[in-house]
């Protein structure tokens, strides 16, 4: 009888044991992701009231109500599952639709927090839409950053947090906030080469992800006093050489990328989905090579009057042609970075020989080179067979100051800037750039000066 029982409960524990182990292994990933070796796409949405919400109570734009309805929703977060199924995104909320009573905005509210249980999709805030820092002061914005963060984990459950914030641009004090008190270390925090364009300025930083200095938050940070541990982001991926132009100059449009108002928006379907794939093949195919991993990353704002069926299609076309693409949300790719880059080690390069469409000259070759120290863009005629000429050369290490006013000038500008604003922005041959400034880049990269 005892011997019985003994098989009996041996058994059993069998049983357990084994149940465990299956359990165990259901919940433990695969494989471990990393940054290096891998290619990611991030997709953010926007949900706003206002078009722009410039603080709590004052608006500068239209009325969005009628834009904003739950229908739109489910057509937007279905066409993300056909086009890239098991793909995770970003929703973000503008203060006032984190309030509005409305019907719509409340099954609004309550679709997203299901995205966010179904397809484990990241739902967080937007302050100011897009513009905080040039229409509220610093103690304004980390103020709306708590209440936000609090209404939305409320609104979640769980004990939710964000994992990133949406911000369009957001100061160094802010995004400092964002990681001493608030514990988010991520912040999509500008918007790469932004100039005479929407509500504010932004140009002078680095495209791909680095950790920003105290000083101002285009600048990355130079040593462990000027750290701020919050990886700052672009905000959606553009075309380079379109890119060096001021706004709409030229009849063309500088945000030209993957984004969807300047591609589908300016030139239909075909032509616009052409220029978004050629965007992101800048980072999947050449980039990849260059950096060792690769970031394409898309804000797609609720509201545009654009059939969700082109956001499908774009999707698709990326996995059928890079099937190893990752979609996670952009506080998960914001992560990664942190968990491989412990400081500004990183040494970015891509290169751009245009499509055609728009300002992406197509006799135009693009060099750009992203450090802790500068960054510098070199372009070619290639028609012309010219010397490449440097058309931005910014130093991360001297001094820089973000205004102290609420303002729309916050770029940070180099000795030569790509947009051409300034005199001292003309163009130059690398062999005539200063001699303090030829040193400088040696140091970095000694092949490019060794015929000087």
């Amino acid at each position: 009888m005892k011997f019985k029982l003994t098989l009996r409960l041996a058994s059993l524990l069998l049983i357990v044991i084994a149940f465990s182990s299956a359990h165990g292994q259901e919940n433990k990933p695969k494989s471990e992701l990393t940054l290096m070796g891998n290619r990611f796409l991030t997709f953010n949405t926007v949900i706003r009231v206002n078009q722009i919400e410039v603080s709590r109570d004052r608006n500068v734009g239209e009325d969005e109500r009628a834009l904003h309805t739950p229908a739109r929703v489910i057509a937007f977060r279905n066409a993300v599952a056909e086009g890239f199924p098991g793909g995770k995104m970003t929703w973000s909320f503008s203060w006032l639709a984190l309030q509005d009573t409305s019907v719509n905005y409340l099954e609004i509210r309550k679709l997203v927090v299901g995205y966010h249980y179904k397809y484990g999709d990241d739902i967080t805030f937007i302050p100011g839409a897009y513009f905080a820092n040039a229409y509220n002061t610093t103690e304004q914005v980390n103020k709306d950053l708590h209440d936000a963060l609090k209404i939305i984990g409320d609104m979640v459950g769980g004990g939710y947090r964000p994992s990133s914030i949406v911000a369009g641009f957001l100061s160094a004090e802010n995004q400092q906030y964002l990681a001493e008190k608030e514990g988010i270390h991520v912040c999509q925090g500008n918007i790469w080469s932004q100039f005479s364009i929407d509500n504010q300025d932004g140009d002078g930083s680095v495209s791909y992800p680095y950790y920003p200095s105290k000083e101002h938050f285009c600048k990355p940070a130079q040593n462990k006093n000027d750290f701020i541990d919050c990886v700052n982001l672009d905000g959606w991926t553009v075309d380079f050489l379109a890119a060096r132009r001021k706004g709409f100059e030229g009849g063309f449009n500088s945000r030209m990328g993957v984004g969807p108002i300047e591609t589908l928006g300016r030139y239909g379907n075909e032509i616009g989905l052409q220029e978004m794939m050629f965007a992101t093949a800048i980072h999947f195919d050449k980039g990849y090579q260059l950096n060792g991993f690769a970031w394409v990353t898309n804000c797609w704002e609720l509201s545009l009057p654009i059939d969700v069926a082109s956001l499908k299609s774009w999707l698709t076309a990326i996995r059928q042609r890079w099937p190893d693409v990752k979609l996670i949300t952009q506080g998960e790719f914001g992560l990664l970075w942190r968990a491989h880059y412990k400081s500004n080690s990183f040494n970015y390069r891509f290169v751009e020989r245009g499509s055609g469409i728009g300002g992406s000259d197509a006799d135009k070759e693009i060099k750009w080179f992203m450090n802790k120290d500068f960054r510098l863009a070199l372009l070619k005629d290639l028609k012309k067979n010219t010397p490449e000429e440097v058309i931005d050369f910014t130093r991360y290490d001297v001094k820089a100051t973000e205004p102290a006013e609420m303002t729309r000038k916050w770029s940070l500008l180099g000795d030569i800037n790509q947009k051409q604003s300034r005199p001292q922005d003309k163009p130059v041959p690398l062999s005539e750039m200063p001699q303090n400034a030829k040193s400088i880049i040696k140091k970095r990269y000694p092949n490019l000066l060794n015929s000087f």
